[in-house]
């Protein structure tokens, strides 16, 4: 086989309707623009959300929020979560991704303390708050910052 005797499965490859192109074609004259207008302008048309003069929709709603496009965003856990490990385990991102405790890895994860822990485990992780890092570690278990 040599690359001049390439050719597409056959009904996968469709040409492309040349509008436009003399009256045989069953699409000429006009090529399917009706007769004058703006729409049959070149360069014809109006841009989006254009209501034709009326006020516009996206004019008549209200502004609202401001979204930082810099913010770090983390995955949040609490230490009550954690329960949920055995003794000794090391918890990480990919461990809580992995039983769903988490379900997206955003920009880190944060551990909160909210609840008890029970369990003596090595938590990783890119943030912990104060009571967090207390409760883990008065549980018997380390808190590494990655």
């Amino acid at each position: 086989m040599k690359l001049n005797e390439l050719s597409p499965a056959v009904g996968s490859a469709k040409a492309s309707y040349r509008k436009g192109r003399g009256p045989g074609s069953g699409n000429g004259k006009t090529a399917g623009k009706g007769h004058k207008g703006q729409n049959a302008r070149s360069g014809g048309g109006v841009r989006p959300g254009f209501e034709g003069g009326q006020l516009p929709l996206y004019r008549k709603l209200p502004k609202r929020g401001f979204k930082n496009r810099f913010a770090i965003n983390y995955a949040i856990v609490n230490v009550s979560d954690l329960n949920k490990f055995e003794d000794g385990a090391v918890v990480d991102l990919e461990a809580l991704l992995a039983t769903k405790i988490v379900r997206k890895e955003l920009d880190g994860l944060k551990v909160l303390g909210n609840g008890e822990l029970t369990k003596k485990l090595t938590v990783k992780a890119t943030v912990f708050s104060a009571t967090a890092k207390e409760k883990i570690e008065a549980a018997g278990g380390k808190t590494e910052e990655v």
